[in-house]
Parts: C-alpha cells; structure tokens; sequence
C-alpha cells in the first residue's frame, strides 16, 4: 500500500505530500518516521492510495509507525485543510496544533509505575499469610494494608512500610508486582462539592432553548452574575446524558482551575483540561483520556478548541469578544471559526457567552446569523453595583497627587472596616513604566526591542515586557553619570507597595504575569483569596473577568482610560468591556457591591456608558461610527507585517509585494478603500525589525481579494524575512 506523508517539517518547500510504501496496514492520523533528505524525520498520514504518481523504484519505506494509535481522525484532516484554506497556513503548522506538543520527538510518554497486589497464585489464606510473616511486622502490616485497599502502588508502600519489606513479600511468592500506567492530573487539589443550584425561569428558559435548537448558533447576552455558569453546565449535563462529548471554552488560563473546580464536582473524571500551562505529562494524560473516551467535556483556554473528540454534541466559548480567542502568532486562526466549522461537521450546537458581547457577534445576532438568548437580570435580581467616577483631573487640581482618589480612600477603609474584600484593577504589571535621567532625559530600553524598560522592585531590575529580557538596576545614568531618576506610571507592584504602608495590617494579594509563573500559582492566589485569607487583590486584566468572589463588595478601577487612546479602532471597545467585567466582580453575593471608577475623561462616553453597565447603548453607538468609518465588521482589515534582522532586506521585500499589490488596486478600485506601507508602531521587537503594508478592504470582495494578496505574498524571494497576512489583527502595535 502507498500512503501519503506529510514531513513534521515548517517550510513552504516541503508543505505538500509524499508518497512511500509499507507493507503494515497504517491509518490516517497514524505518525510514522520517514528518511526525508537523507536524514530521518516524523511524519503524519494524510491518506492512502493504490498507485504513485513517483516512479517505483524511486519509491521509499516508511521506516516505522511511531504510535499504535492515530493522533487524529478524518474529520481533523478536513478541519485542518479549512484552516489552510482559509488562513492560508502551511498543513503541517496545522497539524501540530492537534497533539500535544511533546509527542513531537517522542518528548513525553504514558507514565508507567509497579503496582503491588496479594498473589492470586498463592493458596495460603490471608491468615496464613499473616502467620507465615509472625517476626517480621512491618511484612504483616504491609500485607494487612493490601487487603484493606487492594492494588496499591509499590512507591507508596515502600514509603509507607519501607522497600525491604515489600522485596522480602514479593520473594516469598505472597505478594506480585506489575507495570500500571498511571495518569497524571493537573490541579489534582482543586475539588469540592457540588453546589446546584435550582435554575430561575430565565435560566430555565434559555436552557430550554438551546436544547430544543440542536446544531443552531447562539449568543447568550447576560449581564455579569446572571448565572450563564450554571447555564453551560446544565446544558453539558443533558448533552452528556445523551451520549455526546462537548467543549467548553474560556479565554484566560487563570479562568480554568476555577471552573475545572465547578465541573469536576459535577462530572468527576469525565472532565478533562488542556492549556499551555500543564506540564507535558498533564498535557498528555489529559489529550490521551479524551482520545480514548475516558472523558467527555474537555475544559481549557483557545488550544482546547482542537480536543481529540469524536461525536461532539456542543461547543461553549465563554467570554467570547476576548481577543485571546484569536492567534495573533504562527498559525494565526480565529478560535470561533474552528468552532464553527467543527460543529457543522457533527451538527453541534454552537453557544457564544458574553456579559459585553463583540460588535461584531451581537451584529451577526441582530442580523439573524446567530440566535440572541438574554439573562438582563443578576441571580434573584440581585441589583448590579453602583459605579461611581472619581475625576482625577479634579484631585490634581485640589492637590491630591496620589494613585489614590479621595473616594476610593474612603471606600476602601469602608469595605475594610466591615471585614469586607476589595479587587483593584490597574492593567500595568512591574513597578513602574519606565525609567529616566531627569538631567538629560534617558531613558532605560531593550536592547533587542523598541520599548522602554519597566522597573520592578521586587527583583531590582529592568525588564522587557515584549522578549522578557532582564537588565541591572541603573545606579547611575550611562549617559551623563547622574544619579537622579524619574520613574514612569505605577504597576501593580507598586499599588502593593502602597496599600501595605496605608493598611499594614491588611493582607494584600498580586495577580499579575509576574506572579503566575509557576504551573499553580493562579490556583493558590485565587484559593487564597477565596477562603479570605487576603482582603485585597490587586491585579491586571487576568482578574478582570470570570471569577465569584461572594465577599467581594468593592472593586476599584486604578487607570479607567488607560486603553481608551490606543490608536486602534478596538481601543473603546476593549476598554467598555474591560471596565464592565471588571466591575461585575463587585457585589455578586447578598451584600451590595460598588465599584470606583477613577478616570481623567468622566464624560467620555464609553465610561459613561460602562459606569451604567448598558451594553446596548454603547452597542447602538459604536455600531454607528463602525459603519459611518468603515471599519470592521463593515470593512476587513488586512495588515501584512515584515520583520527581519535586516532592515534593508525587509524593506526590500515589503516594496515588491506593495507593487505587486498596488496592481490589485488598480483591479478592484472600489473594493480598496485604504492602502499604505510604514514601519510598525512597535519598530523593532526581538532584534527584529518590522514594517507592515495595511489595507481597508470592502466585505463583498475580501475573499476573492485575500486570495491574490496570498498570492503576491507567496513570492517571498528575500532571505531572513518573515511574512505574515493577518486578517482583522487585535493588534496594530
């Protein structure tokens, strides 16, 4: 038999099949080693064919099957090939996404350990066995132990009675040992009861709805701690009971232990989680349980979508508008077109949940595209917090000088006072945003990237929050040897800093990417908190969204305007949603909550507006200047980003693929409504320099035009330079 090979290897050179011959019988799926260009690589079966189009003799072996099992069926085959075609993405970048990372170079494996049981060989009784180890006790107690629980792991009572006594049982014929293979479990410490809770008529209601529009698309609407938590999990639950598996997506990492928490207490071990945050183990015990059945619901952030799941009965993206849904690096593809496309592959239903929904999904909604499903109402009406706006212009001007207005002074002692929590949110991680010699103005940056360098106090030193590289503490300025330095916009660690000297007998907590480094550092932060052993958490966008803290009556907004003057036409968006899950933290239990908005633009609209928590009055009016402009979803954006560590080269290839496009233009005149050439916002990251072509496309010709950008882009002929088309980017910088 002949099959199709596609080579692990990432060069348009090789992204296409090739044939070779082996006399086993292989699947689709299946991973394999070939020689490919004298040396010997990993592969993947694409398919299987009777004849070649390759000479015979010319014709190689597949050198062998590297599993015993497929890392992916079909329907991923078909799934894959979408993403090329849409995305215009090399298959085997596609491909990788499909398995967990470490298999590739056989990295990780099951874990396999010696489990000790009684002798089934044995014909003494227990008794007799007992007898027969009179003198020596710890024998006796160890076999005592195995009656008592069964098959134990030899680890664990050799711990327990020590490795001679398990040696001697198993020389005596009364105990044997065999190789298990033991499953490894992330978050194995995050479980509980399970808190059900009786359905309100409006949950009922959209639950009803989803179940009876089996392979339709929703949007739920619901305002924040309305309960769409408990909405997945009943519709999962019936979905299960059916016989069906399901997917069910959040945008953050810091999100899943949480809600792996409220599912494992519901379903047990038929729940599974995938995220780039597991160890390799994790990672593969977790793809390896929803391959083989073992579980069902697979939890976890934007990898998840690609779960190794057959017969999928409905797909949940939590917080859908959050722009961690969409890959911004290779491959660059949209989590809810996947999505979609695996749904319409086993007729699933398809469910979108946002308190602050994107444009462009609540457009699709309006438009009949997506069923709109809507909670308005908190749990037992519980009233939404009161936002007040503290005008920081206004403190400045009264000689406040602080981080901290007069308000949220006040309302921060009030909650402390009452044994109350608070969250302050300020989406600046580090101590500070930069540092400068007030004599002659320098000012700290990367080395390899075009950014200042952010202070962090806690570790003295200056880091790069674009490639992470760290730099000494300046004592003295390199420039002019002075010693006095002016710092940049407070971080988090600072606001820390602050609150310790203002409440020094209040515990106060930081979630940042600073503080989440390690595997479970999120899940120790957020228990932390959560069993109130801190009474303030302060923290950047990681805290923003998701989480049920019933304690949680205060929450502050730090820098409310912080991403409001992005030059993005995403930046009011992101900012009215940010600033609306944020403070949907605040009183989500019995106790009324409030949130201080501290701002320099009270009047603008988008605070106005997130103040109010009215999502369809920002809706209605950014809608409208979306469509007056032109701007997504009523236009596409199209950049092609350029970087290289050679300046000259990368301008040299952006020039050539510009003519090139310069000619479409020319062709579809009226379907370009922008194009120009500049380098990046963001002019060199990682010692590479980068430069962008930008384009405004119009909606009814995107596709047909796309497909000749790729083209033109396809002739990349300058070595050293990378090229990406990105569609819609969630990021301009």
């Amino acid at each position: 038999m002949i099959y199709s090979v596609i080579v692990d290897i990432s060069n348009s050179q090789v992204d296409r099949v090739f044939d070779y011959t082996c006399d086993s019988e292989l699947k689709v799926g299946q991973r394999v080693e070939v020689q490919f260009a004298h040396r010997n690589v990993e592969g993947f079966v694409v398919g299987r064919k009777e004849t070649s189009d390759c000479p015979p003799e010319k014709l190689k072996s597949i050198s062998k099957c590297l599993d015993d099992f497929t890392v992916f069926d079909e329907k991923m085959l078909q799934l894959g090939e979408y993403m090329c075609r849409k995305y215009h993405l090399r298959l085997i970048d596609v491909l990788r996404l499909f398995l967990p990372p470490a298999m590739r170079g056989n990295r990780v494996r099951a874990l396999s350990r010696k489990q000790a049981t009684i002798s089934s060989q044995c014909a003494l009784t227990l008794e007799d066995m007992l007898e027969k180890c009179s003198r020596a006790p710890k024998q006796q107690q160890l076999l005592g132990y195995i009656a008592q629980h069964g098959a134990t792991l030899s680890s664990k009572l050799s711990e327990k009675f020590g490795s001679s006594a398990l040696k001697s049982l198993v020389d005596k014929g009364l105990v044997t040992e065999q190789e298990i293979v033991v499953k490894r479990t992330p978050y194995s410490g995050v479980s509980g009861n399970d808190a059900r809770h009786t359905l309100t008529p409006s949950q009922q209601s959209v639950v009803n709805s989803i179940m009876a529009g089996t392979g339709q698309s929703f949007l739920l609407h619901g305002v924040t701690g309305s309960g769409k938590t408990e909405v997945y999990m009943n519709v999962i639950e019936q979905v299960v009971n059916s016989g069906k598996t399901c997917i069910m997506l959040v945008p953050e990492i810091s999100l899943t232990p949480n809600m792996l928490r409220l599912f494992r207490n519901r379903f047990g071990d038929c729940v599974a989680i995938l995220h780039s945050g597991l160890s390799a183990g994790e990672r593969f015990d977790e793809w390896m349980r929803l391959r083989e059945g073992e579980a069902k619901i697979a939890i976890g952030a934007r990898s998840a979508v690609f779960a190794p799941l057959d017969n999928i009965g409905i797909i949940i993206i939590d917080e859908e508008h959050d722009s961690s849904y969409i890959s911004d690096f290779n491959p660059r593809y949209n989590t809810i077109d996947v999505a979609k496309y695996r749904c319409s592959q086993y007729g699933s239903t398809l469910v979108l949940g946002s308190a602050t929904p994107s444009l462009e999904s609540f457009l699709s909604a309006q438009r009949g595209e997506l069923t709109l499903l809507s909670l308005p109402e908190r749990i037992n009406k519980r009233p939404l917090p009161t936002v007040e706006i503290a005008d920081m212009a206004m403190e400045r001007r009264k000689g406040n000088k602080g981080l901290f207005s007069e308000l949220l002074r006040q309302r921060l002692s009030e909650t402390i006072e009452k044994g109350n929590q608070a969250i302050l949110f300020l989406n600046r991680r580090g101590y500070s945003s930069f540092l400068m010699c007030t004599k002659c103005g320098y000012v700290a940056r990367c080395s390899d990237c075009d950014v200042t360098l952010t202070v962090h106090r806690e570790d003295n030193e200056l880091k790069c929050h674009y490639c992470n590289k760290r730099y000494k503490m300046l004592t003295n300025c390199p420039e002019c040897g002075s010693n006095a330095f002016r710092q940049g916009k407070i971080g988090t660690q600072q606001v820390v800093e602050m609150l310790n000297k203002m409440y020094p007998d209040v515990k106060v907590l930081r979630m940042d990417a600073d503080t989440t480094q390690n595997k479970e550092s999120h899940v120790k932060i957020l228990s932390a908190f959560a069993n109130q052993q801190a009474q303030i958490l302060v923290g950047t966008q990681m805290i923003a969204k998701g989480h049920d803290f019933p304690n949680v009556t205060l929450v502050g907004i730090l820098d409310g305007d912080q991403s409001l003057y992005y030059s993005d036409y995403l930046a009011t968006e992101r900012t009215f949603q940010l600033l609306t899950q944020v403070a949907g933290r605040s009183g989500r239990d019995t106790q009324p909550g409030r949130v201080v908005l501290q701002t320099y633009t009270p009047n603008h609209y988008c605070l106005q507006l997130a103040a109010r928590q009215d999502y369809l009055g920002f809706y209605k009016r950014e809608i409208n200047l979306r469509e007056a402009s032109l701007f997504p979803p009523f236009s596409t954006i199209v950049r092609i980003l350029y970087s290289g560590e050679n300046e000259k080269d990368c301008i040299t290839q952006l020039t050539k693929h510009f003519n090139g496009i310069s000619a479409l233009k020319q062709q579809y005149e009226q379907d370009f409504l922008y194009l120009d050439k500049m380098r990046c916002p963001l002019k060199r990251a990682e010692k590479k320099y980068r430069f962008q072509i930008l384009m405004k496309l119009s909606v009814r010709s995107t596709d047909e035009i796309l497909q000749k950008i790729y083209s033109v882009t396809d002739s990349t002929d300058v070595r050293g330079v990378t090229v990406f088309v990105e569609r819609n980017p969630q990021n301009l910088t």
